[in-house]
């Protein structure tokens, strides 16, 4: 016999999580499988780092949704945490990017008047008051920019908190079941295809991360490829950081436990999640360049993720063709900070059919309308 949901997701993580959330509160009845264990790839080996500045002009057009999604973040912790019973370590300290370089006038008024223009807090100080806030800063560092409205949290914890929170609001969660193709009926998503069995569904929402394209039916609209990231876990008894800290070279997440993550690359290097020797010592070499009492800090862990990369580096968010088919993937190295807009812009079109905020730029139709153009 069929199972039967209103809705299915693929995927496991913490979108797929938050998504899950969302929707059973609304009453929605939701599963989600998972290929794995929920909650063990891309969202496990984040850093957890909640900044909606751009890390470059092609991140641009993601700011406002970035925004939208850091002011969500409090709310969405605290309901988390409360129907989860568990504590998600989140940190509303802002960050510091220390500036090494003789260019320093000209680089902070750029990067302070780029932040300016977006709406986003940035505030130039003296690499003396950088250091009065953060001791730990090189002596090296000629300036910095303070972004006080920026945070971070655990996303282990955040991510293990939203699957146990959806899984007591009545979402079924399945691991070890990977959808493999998404079951159509003529221009209608029926479900998901399981290796076995077919699950029926009124909505479909494909939040599986780098896996995602490689679900039968949605390449066309989600063309993701994974991008590798490798990080350091540090632990240093000597080394108190307060702030997310930026160099051009590395960032460096404080957690509330003690431990300090350096991260982290980007390698497209297919479904590889080696840790690689020249990876560490790019990274260790930053970290030191950047907080140089690290040196004696002793490594904890070391570890490598899988992120979901779109050919713009921009999420995938929406319906696609398939009438009840949505996509939630391809957030790249954004997918914790837009977890809580994700999750609620699906709730909204699947119980509304319309949202609150502009989600066109993401459409999956952009990338089945240019696979149509090259094969036409």
């Amino acid at each position: 016999m069929t199972k039967k949901f209103e809705a299915v997701i693929a995927g496991g993580g913490l979108i797929g999580g938050a998504i899950a959330l969302e929707l059973a509160l609304a009453g929605v009845r939701v599963a989600i499988f998972e290929q794995g264990e929920p909650g063990c790839e891309a969202s496990w080996a984040g850093a957890g780092i909640l900044s909606p500045a751009p890390e470059n002009p092609a991140t641009i057009p993601l700011v406002p949704l970035g925004k939208a999604s850091m002011a969500l973040y409090p709310d969405f912790i605290a309901r988390v945490e409360e129907i989860s019973g568990q504590d998600v370590g989140f940190r509303a300290k802002g960050a510091l990017e220390a500036l090494f370089s003789r260019d320093t006038a000209r680089e902070l008024s750029t990067h302070v008047a780029l932040h300016h223009g977006l709406g986003l807090r940035a505030e130039a100080i003296s690499a003396e008051d950088a250091r009065e806030l953060e001791p730990a800063l090189s002596p090296e560092v000629e300036a910095a920019v303070l972004r006080p409205d920026e945070a971070s949290v655990d996303n282990r914890a955040l991510t293990q908190a939203v699957l146990e929170a959806a899984r007591k609001s009545g979402a079924e969660i399945v691991p070890h079941r990977e959808a493999q193709g998404v079951w159509r009926e003529k221009e209608r998503c029926a479900g998901l295809l399981l290796k076995d069995e077919k699950i029926s569904a009124k909505w479909t929402i494909i939040a599986a991360g780098a896996f995602s394209a490689s679900i039968a039916g949605v390449g066309t609209y989600a063309p993701v490829r994974p991008a590798k990231g490798q990080m350091i876990s540090l632990r240093s008894e000597g080394v108190k950081i307060e702030r997310v800290l930026w160099s051009d070279k590395i960032y460096l997440v404080p957690r509330n436990d003690g431990r300090i993550l350096a991260g982290a690359t980007v390698e497209y290097v297919g479904f590889d999640k080696k840790v690689t020797a020249g990876a560490l010592q790019k990274m260790l070499n930053g970290a030191i360049e950047l907080a140089p009492d690290l040196a004696d800090a002793r490594v904890e862990e070391t570890w490598a993720g899988l992120r979901p990369d779109s050919p713009d580096h921009l999420p995938i968010l929406g319906p696609a063709h398939i009438d009840g088919l949505l996509l939630a993937t391809g957030h790249f190295r954004s997918g914790i900070l837009l977890t809580p807009i994700t999750a609620r812009l699906i709730r909204e079109w699947v119980t509304e059919q319309r949202v609150s905020v502009d989600w066109d730029r993401f459409t999956p139709l952009r990338f089945a309308e240019a696979s149509k153009e090259t094969t036409a």
